[in-house]
This record gives C-alpha cells, sequence and structure tokens, in this order.
C-alpha cells in the first residue's frame, strides 16, 4: 500500500497536521511525518518530492502558512497528488496561504482544501489512494454511511425536541 507525505513547513503547522494523522490513522492508512522548509530547505524540498515515488508515497500533504510555497514547490518536482493546507495566520488570516497554494500556474497542479483544513487533507489523500486500493475504497464507503446515519440522528433528535409548527 502507498503511503501519504505529511510535510510540515514548520513544526508549528503540526496542530494541522494532526487532524491528517487521525483521519490515516482511522483508516490504518501508513504515513510519514517530516518538517521541510519550500524557503529554508529547499534542497531538501526539491530532493524530497523527486524520491516520494521510490520511497513508497502515493499522495503528499504540504501544511504552510504566510507564503504557502511549500505545496507548490513540492508539486514542481514530483508527479504525484499533492495536496496544500492554507495555514492562518495572525497577519493575514491564511488567505495569504490560501492564494499561494491555490493560484498554481497550469501544469503544476496543487489540490487545495480549507485554511487550517487538516482533516480534509486526510481524506482527501485516502480518497486518492483508494483509487487502487479496494480496501481503502472500502472503508471510506463504510465512513460515508456512517456519517449519514449521524447527521440522521440529529435530524431524528431535533425534530422530536422541538417538533414543527404549522401557522
Amino acid at each position: 500500500m502507498k503511503k501519504t507525505a505529511i510535510i510540515l513547513g514548520s513544526a508549528s503547522d503540526l496542530p494541522i497536521a494532526s487532524k491528517s494523522i487521525d483521519v490515516l490513522k482511522r483508516l490504518s492508512l501508513p504515513y510519514e511525518i517530516y518538517v521541510i522548509s519550500a524557503h529554508r530547505t529547499p534542497e531538501r524540498a526539491r530532493d524530497f518530492a523527486i524520491n516520494a515515488r521510490c520511497e513508497g508515497f502515493g499522495v503528499i500533504i504540504a501544511i504552510a502558512g504566510k507564503s504557502a510555497a511549500l505545496a507548490g514547490v513540492l508539486a514542481a518536482h514530483t508527479r504525484l497528488p499533492v495536496i496544500g493546507v492554507p495555514v492562518k495566520s495572525d497577519d493575514l488570516g491564511g488567505m495569504d496561504a490560501l492564494l499561494s497554494t491555490a493560484q498554481m500556474p497550469s501544469g503544476v497542479p496543487v489540490a487545495c482544501v480549507a485554511i487550517n483544513g487538516g482533516e480534509n487533507a486526510g481524506w482527501l489523500a485516502a480518497r486518492i489512494l483508494s483509487v487502487e486500493d479496494e480496501q481503502t475504497a472500502a472503508l471510506l464507503e463504510m465512513e460515508a454511511r456512517d456519517m449519514a446515519r449521524k447527521v440522521e440522528q440529529t435530524n431524528d433528535s431535533i425534530r422530536a425536541e422541538y417538533g414543527s409548527e404549522q401557522l
């Protein structure tokens, strides 16, 4: 089974990464986590991306704030899917990271989830890996049914408590 690489631009991104990790663990999907800076360790970022497929990775999650170049740098050096997770910052609220991640040039695609969207990055990585892994696809189907069941239970509970009023 292919692994997911979770790349943090800095250690401060770990709380966002933990949400991705929770999803991958829930689905028993293998992952590895690294801190690699697009600006401070650019050669390391390039080398990681170039070798990621040979190292058994099937998808890369790149988590970074501010100018958020990490996802784009990785995507420039690999043909694996790269999921960018823009991180909220105090100065611009994460909009800088969102736009830096989403506005990639043609031919260098990066999938982009919401600001601080570590959980959805984990789910998207699982969906990407499920294309070639039937067990993961089946787990995702079970998770989708479970989510739908929880919504129905919430609906039933709210309607039971508050009912409806005809005017």
